[in-house]
């Protein structure tokens, strides 16, 4: 079941330097430049490996309109495609939700729309609430960290990091057996750069409960289980990949921690990411478990690379920061769906795992 990746040409990122910014020098971890173009992207930054100012291949007009029709009338009869005719709702996610629609989409998809069917007006009763102080002194010491090079987050006095900093309390106080986890800002500043306040909360709130279950909670059991369940994955498409890993010490929680809890928000080009969360707030976590798989797969694909790379910090260096071409759009979306695994093959290792960590379990207690 080895993999061989499809590989697509490589895009330069480029930006201009812009004087005099309050951008705090504490930067996520996918901002690793401190120059600014004189205007925000096609995304609204203005800086930063997000930013891109390469336009958009554009479908045409027709094309473009064709498929916006086609989500909306999936959004108008959502029950009975979800029920019915789920097969179309993948495929067309897919293909790449239309921008126009994609917040909408998003929402639905979620189950953010019909959280807030069932909870109407719990948002604000929330937001009326104080949450406990420790949490809400953290929050506040990451809200700006949160895509500091985005039009949205650029200072405190922006939307962003007002909204942001009242979804992270809000889900505080609504789950206060998880309360808040550094990991979750970046999810819920990304799904505020698509959505309102309210509809981004609980879709967030789907996402931390669902789609992210467990992940959040103190010692990560769950995280735990899904790198061992990702090595197993990998040694399935990628031998040659596993075998580095397991030769140079490298652990999975050493790469894949940031990629797992944030859901890739830090890690792939903004364009790629778009793709993936179409086809995430679909399919669920096997997406992220794909796409760390071909990253993975194509960063240690190559012989060469593989042997000037032995040593653990060599390894993790090229996997924490994985080359632009290995990150585009067409690469990610053409290797995720070429990647030869199956839903099966995610149950058959988990029931493995399972297993062996019941086992482990039952002789520790010896």
């Amino acid at each position: 079941m080895s993999m061989r990746f499809k590989t697509t040409s490589p895009s330069a990122v480029s930006s201009q330097s812009l004087p005099n910014s309050k951008i705090s020098d504490t930067i996520s971890i996918s901002s690793t430049t401190s120059a600014f173009s004189t205007g925000p992207d096609r995304h609204g930054f203005y800086g930063g490996t997000h930013f891109s100012d390469k336009p958009k291949v554009p479908l045409s007009k027709a094309q473009i309109i064709a498929r916006e029709k086609k989500w909306l009338h999936m959004l108008e009869h959502w029950s009975d495609y979800m029920n019915h005719n789920y097969k179309k709702i993948r495929e067309r996610c897919r293909k790449g939700i239309p921008s126009a629609v994609r917040p909408k989409a998003w929402f639905y998809l979620s189950g953010g729309h019909s959280l807030l069917e069932a909870h109407p007006n719990v948002y604000q009763e929330l937001l009326d609430q104080s949450g406990d102080p420790q949490i809400i002194d953290e929050i506040k010491r990451d809200q700006h960290r949160q895509f500091p090079m985005h039009e949205m987050f650029l200072d405190e006095d922006r939307p962003g990091q007002k909204e942001l900093f009242n979804l992270l309390k809000a889900y505080s106080i609504l789950n206060p057996q998880t309360g808040y986890c550094q990991a979750q800002a970046p999810i819920a500043a990304f799904l505020l750069m698509h959505l309102p306040a309210e509809q981004a909360f609980w879709s967030f709130v789907s996402i931390s409960d669902k789609y992210l279950k467990d992940y959040f909670t103190p010692g990560m059991e769950m995280l735990q289980r899904d790198a061992k369940l990702f090595m197993a994955l990998l040694k399935r498409t990628s031998p040659q990949a596993h075998r580095h890993l397991v030769k140079s010490k490298v652990e999975p929680l050493m790469f894949m921690t940031d990629w797992f809890l944030c859901a890739l928000t830090r890690t792939l080009k903004w364009d790629t990411l778009l793709r993936v969360w179409d086809c995430f707030l679909c399919e669920g976590i096997k997406v992220v478990f794909k796409v760390s798989l071909v990253i993975v797969g194509a960063t240690l694909s190559s012989h060469k690379v593989r042997k000037s790379n032995k040593d653990l910090c060599d390894v993790l260096s090229l996997l924490r920061a994985p080359k632009e071409e290995i990150i585009e759009e067409e690469f990610i979306m053409q290797n995720i769906m070429r990647l030869n695994i199956t839903v099966q093959d995610f149950i058959v290792e988990h029931k493995k795992i399972e297993m062996q960590m019941r086992k482990q379990q039952v002789q520790n207690l010896m």
